[in-house]
């Protein structure tokens, strides 16, 4: 066993957790490309955005100059019941793997929702309360933010409606339980509650559903009724700014001992975690202070850095919502019902596609049936069940300690580790009694996808 002057885990004390968000916006020289709206083609006002979003989120989405945005004392009262996190170093998956790379995560599992997406459910919510509205509408792949939302809802007095994908709907019943624990109403998307989810049904009887359809129905809820607005877990500058409060404290904790990361890495389906872990050394790169390996890790059946296109596209499925400049497969690809995580989404952060289109972090996809056996090797060593998103970034994490191995470096590695896969053990349980498959697109698949991109001038 390595010697031990490290410990397991490092804590932050309740005064050493931040007191701010950073928006990494604010140290890009190149912005990322304005929201538009769909029906001018011009970009997004803070009025136009004020139909679907509470008021202060709309000026947090729009904000590329403030780099420090103050955490309401409300939502720092509520941190502490799951916060500081713990940065924690894997030991015994080192020493397993015999490698000379030192490995760090920061686990975000600690909480009733299981994910770190309590970090900006909270804020969202937050915000809703204080403007005086009713109720959020959202929508959930996997269900960890459908779990987060509904927490911060039950905990603030207000209404929530979810639309769940269907196929996530059906194979996660437990994290749907949850989410009517805390008192609220679950749909399975696309559904006849709404208009844009009878016309998606009527073109796709037998779809399984897709984050795009779910956004559309919980969007036009949002709008149809007085008092709610409409929430997004993922994607949106606002999200990844109350994430950051992630690398924020994986910082803190690591300059305590004076530890520099050569390689981060963070799964990525809309982008929140990875974004919100990486944000504050992604600041230091573009500033010039610091160098560091940036990796986001993707499914190989929703490739949407890695095979996707850099182009304005809808963010969802009915084509209602602002058009975002993005890495995307589309607003209408339907991801294989066989693909057993989230990670789900046809695009990907504006925020994070315009980083990677910079060259600065890199793409990796990886097959589910890799990412599963990552999983299981990571739980027997370090003692923790890893959610299925959190484990794509675990299978490149012990990839690059195993190219440490070959080559000698003594890299240090950090990872985020975002939930927990207790409500995932059907996807456990086909991994492993052998019937889970990979499941990659072809080009043609892809190509369905691509022939739905809006035809703007923006795009020619």
């Amino acid at each position: 066993m390595k010697n031990k002057e490290i410990p397991y885990k490092i804590y932050l004390n309740e005064q050493e957790m931040p007191k701010q968000w950073y928006n990494v916006r604010a140290d890009m020289k190149k912005k990322p490309a304005p929201l538009l709206n769909p029906g001018t083609l011009e970009p997004m006002t803070a009025d136009d955005l004020y139909v679907v979003f509470c008021e202060e989120l709309a000026h947090q989405e729009l904000d590329d100059t403030t780099a420090y945005i103050d955490i309401p004392q409300e939502i720092q009262d509520f941190y502490r019941m799951y916060r500081p996190s713990p940065l924690v170093r894997a030991y015994c998956l080192e020493e397993k793997l015999k490698t000379p790379a030192k490995i760090y995560y920061k686990f975000e599992g600690n909480n009733t929702s299981g994910s770190h997406k309590l970090n900006s459910a909270i804020a969202q919510a937050y915000y809703a309360k204080k403007q005086g509205l009713i109720g959020v509408t959202t929508e959930t792949g996997a269900g960890q933010w459908g779990t987060a939302l509904s927490m911060a809802c039950a905990y603030l007095d207000l209404d929530c409606d979810v639309y769940m994908v269907k196929v996530s709907y059906e194979q996660k019943p437990f994290r749907r339980e949850v989410m009517r624990t805390y008192g609220t109403k679950v749909t399975p998307s696309p559904s006849t509650a709404t208009e844009v989810g009878k016309k998606i049904l009527a073109e796709h009887p037998n779809t399984t559903g897709s984050l795009g359809c779910a956004i559309s129905e919980a969007v036009e809820s949002a709008v149809s009724r007085e008092g709610y607005r409409y929430v997004l877990g993922s994607v949106l500058n606002q999200v990844l700014l109350h994430q950051s409060i992630i690398g924020l404290e994986a910082k803190v904790a690591l300059d305590k001992y004076g530890i520099v990361p050569d390689v981060i890495i963070g799964c990525a389906g809309g982008g929140s975690n990875l974004g919100g872990l990486i944000s504050p050394f992604m600041g230091e790169k573009l500033r010039g202070e610091k160098d560091y390996q940036f990796i986001a890790v993707e499914p190989a059946s929703c490739p949407s850095l890695t095979r996707g296109k850099y182009v304005y596209d809808f963010c969802d499925t009915g084509m209602v919502t602002p058009l975002a400049k993005m890495y995307t497969l589309g607003s209408g690809f339907i991801p294989s019902a066989n693909h057993a995580g989230g990670l789900r989404y046809h695009g990907m952060s504006p925020v994070v596609s315009e980083l990677f289109h910079q060259g600065l972090l890199e793409a990796r996809s990886v097959e589910q049936t890799s990412v599963f056996e990552a999983a299981e090797q990571f739980a027997r060593v370090e003692g923790i069940l890893p959610a299925p998103e959190s484990s794509h970034a675990i299978r490149v994490a012990i990839d690059e300690a195993l190219r440490c191995k070959e080559t000698g470096e003594e890299k240090t590695i950090l990872f985020g580790l975002t939930g927990t896969g207790y409500f995932d053990m059907l996807a456990y349980e086909k991994y492993n009694n052998g019937e889970m498959g990979d499941y990659i697109p072809s080009d043609e698949d892809l190509q369905k996808g691509f022939d739905g991109l809006p035809d703007i001038p923006q795009n020619r």
